[in-house]
């Protein structure tokens, strides 16, 4: 199969969707910048597209080079609430680094904003709008793509993040960090996608605080509930890396292991190539990851659906399909695993004798 052409004239997010295309979206900036030594955990700001912008840059061309047709600008908490003076500079060099990085490719790029630290304390509307709204200001001032509202936990505050995009008149997509039980008021994630759509999102989902598995029966649930109110929305799903059977309604983020110790739960990308197909068969069209969710990650989204894509992402050529590149090892036991049926039916080990296959969330 052929390997994914340079770059030529791009198609918009919703001229993509509408024709059926997969959007394969982005991974984790966050857990990835903070083990590369970029982020401090806590209060997870982007601070680095200032401050190493190197390391971002690197990041989105590993991703784009993996597969990625979106470039989401590295915004998370970029908000004035968490960033105080800083937040104007780093949305504006955030929205400059994923513009460099998609032109050298068929990436578009994505405005993203995230839940306040204001809402769960006093829910004015007024006041977290005008934050949303000051990053608005910059990505429609850089002439972004389009526009993700994500990792919202309660939908009222995800309608106010969508309200305030649309002003913008550019396409706007919004997922929530939500599991099967719904928002943490209740709200079924049925009730959430519905919320979404009415409010103007052209694309709803979900995103990081789960696992794959768990990720795509909340997004069953979301696609239900839209077909039951006769609404109709494009489906996005971007879960964490990180395998999360164990987690209680406030996600990865109660259990004991993290944010510091999450390696032994890493999904391998025979786990992402299932969840790729598992998503397309659902409906869900754009695909990527969150929190965890590595390049190979993404790569293996884009060798999975390659044939309904076409073509293979440029990372690829130095990655035989199903282990192929196997065949030229000396070793015959290695040579036998150069193929599909081994890694699809191989229970990797953890190598943890001592260590529980599954936690108890702290809350």
């Amino acid at each position: 199969m052929a390997m994914a052409g340079s770059p030529g004239a791009k198609k918009g997010i919703l001229e993509r969707l509408d024709s059926g295309e997969v959007v394969v979206g982005d991974g984790s900036f966050l857990i990835t910048l903070e083990k590369r030594g970029y982020v401090k955990a806590g209060l997870w700001t982007s601070e680095a597209v200032v401050e190493h912008p190197n390391a971002v840059r690197q990041l989105h061309m590993e991703f784009l080079r993996a597969g990625s047709n979106v470039m989401q600008t590295f915004t998370f908490s970029a908000s004035e609430d968490k960033m105080e003076s800083q937040w104007e500079a780093v949305n504006t060099a955030a929205c400059d680094l994923a513009r460099e990085v998609a032109n050298k490719g068929d990436a578009l790029v994505a405005g993203g904003i995230c839940q306040t630290s204001l809402y769960k304390h006093h829910k004015d509307e007024a006041r977290i709008k005008k934050l949303f709204r000051q990053q608005l200001e910059v990505f429609t001032r850089k002439n972004v793509d389009f526009l993700i509202a994500e990792y919202f936990e309660h939908a009222e505050e995800a309608v106010w993040a969508v309200e305030v995009l649309k002003e913008a008149r550019k396409p706007v997509a919004a997922t929530m960090c939500i599991g099967p039980e719904g928002d943490m008021h209740g709200i079924t994630p049925g009730e959430c996608a519905v919320k979404l759509v009415k409010a103007g999102a052209s694309i709803v989902g979900v995103n990081c605080r789960f696992g794959p598995c768990t990720s795509l029966k909340t997004m069953r649930l979301m696609k239900e509930g839209l077909w039951a109110a006769g609404l109709k929305a494009h489906l996005m799903v971007q879960p964490l890396g990180f395998h999360m059977p164990d987690c209680g309604k406030g996600g990865f983020v109660d259990l004991p292991e993290y944010p510091f110790a999450l390696e032994p739960r890493v999904a391998t990308r025979w786990d992402i190539q299932k969840y790729a197909r598992e998503a397309y068969n659902l409906g869900v069209r754009y695909i990527g990851g969150c929190c965890g969710f590595e390049p190979y990650h993404i790569r293996a989204i884009a060798e999975e659906l390659a044939p309904e894509r076409g073509f293979l992402p440029p990372s690829s050529d130095k990655h035989g399909s199903w282990g192929s590149g196997l065949n030229t090892h000396t070793k015959p036991w290695i040579r036998a695993r150069a193929r599909r049926e081994y890694w699809e039916n191989l229970l990797p080990a953890s190598g943890r004798p001592f260590c529980p296959s599954l936690s108890k969330p702290d809350a």
